[in-house]
């Protein structure tokens, strides 16, 4: 059971995550991002069950299907759109992109373009909670700082996956494992991908538990999430959730989806989280259609300011390009005038033609 208050801040959460990526469509076909851009639609109550959850302090890691996460965790509309647009006033400065979200002040420590590749930052991230709670007796008199590592069913075919969650058993690390099963990689059946396709069962053989929760209900999700974060930060240690969900729009932008079968399509359509929540919040008293209508107007006026203001945004420096590369980029690239030296024409000389 959830309060009118709690009610009513998931559905807000879960409608911004759609609304946000329906309108990343229309802005992706129109030209204004640029590269692979992969949507959340389907996928919102795993993030909206899970982030909201955490405190301040806590760290999320995610994908390359990161910005409904950023947007749960708290940074503004705004500044996602900005990214994804490549300006300025990103939360990267532009130079991060749709799979690269990140943003220090909200404690989220990237989406990984590659998958696997963000589980041993998360991993770290919990490592650093632990020494900062047992160590240095810094972190907070409610427990541990929790990390989320979220990422797919194809990831936990790879290495890293497995690696992490035997390190983090180990040293009984503050980290919940949180699987978005959406049931394909890519165009690959999970089915037709792995030895055991349930997932949740490899936690056990790591030592830590291993939970199968409906990822297409929030409060389902939420109810697991609350006991697995609380478990970590009590020092209980790491928790492999597995959510099985569905994403209904193709793996990338890019993608024609045309592997996954209409019916099976149709099947989780109907299962809706966003139409599941509203339904149980109308039915429950919690609030009215007209209510949730507001939440929806407010969100749609929220997406339309974020859109305005990174179009309006200007375009990253020249002078950015090898900022946070070089520990002194000035001394490296960029003489003392300012420009760069590969602008000299004497820069390639007696070089092959470039």
């Amino acid at each position: 059971a959830v309060t009118r208050e709690e009610a009513l801040e998931l559905y807000e959460d879960m409608v911004l995550g759609r609304i946000f990526e329906d309108m990343c469509a229309q802005m992706y076909y129109r030209g204004k991002m640029f590269g692979f851009v992969h949507l959340y639609n389907g996928q919102e109550a795993v993030s909206t069950g899970f982030i909201k959850l955490l405190n301040q302090a806590d760290c999320v890691v995610s994908t390359y299907r990161d910005h409904v996460h950023a947007l749960s965790k708290g940074v503004p509309a705004r500044s996602v759109m900005a990214e994804l647009f490549g300006k300025a006033t990103g939360c990267c400065r532009g130079q991060g992109g749709s799979m690269h979200m990140f943003s220090e002040p909200h404690n989220l420590l990237g989406g990984f373009a590659f998958i696997g590749e963000g589980i041993p930052v998360a991993t770290g991230a919990a490592f650093a909670a632990k020494y900062r709670h047992e160590v240095l007796k810094q972190s907070s008199p409610d427990g541990l700082d929790v990390t989320l590592a979220f990422f797919g069913d194809g990831t936990c075919n790879n290495g890293q996956f497995f690696e992490c969650l035997n390190m983090a058993q180990l040293w009984k690390l503050p980290i919940v494992f949180v699987v978005e099963n959406n049931l394909w990689a890519i165009g690959m059946s999970h089915l037709r991908a792995t030895s055991d396709p349930e997932i949740y069962k490899k936690g056990p053989a790591f030592g830590m538990p291993g939970v199968h929760v409906d990822g297409m209900d929030v409060l389902k999700v939420r109810e697991v999430a609350k006991e697995a974060i609380e478990r970590a930060r009590r020092g209980e240690g790491p928790t492999l959730v597995e959510c099985e969900t569905y994403r209904f729009r193709g793996h990338s932008l890019a993608d024609p989806d045309e592997l996954r079968k209409p019916d099976e399509k149709s099947h989780y359509a109907a299962r809706d989280p966003i139409t599941a929540l509203k339904k149980y919040i109308i039915e429950q008293n919690l609030a009215t259609e007209s209510e949730l209508k507001s939440i929806e107007k407010k969100i749609d006026d929220v997406v339309e300011e974020a859109v305005e203001f990174a179009d309006a945004s200007p375009l990253p420096p020249r002078s950015q390009l090898l900022e946070n590369v070089f520990s002194d980029p000035k001394g490296f690239g960029i003489g003392p005038d300012g420009k760069y030296r590969c602008e000299d024409p004497l820069f390639t000389q007696g070089t092959a033609q470039v």
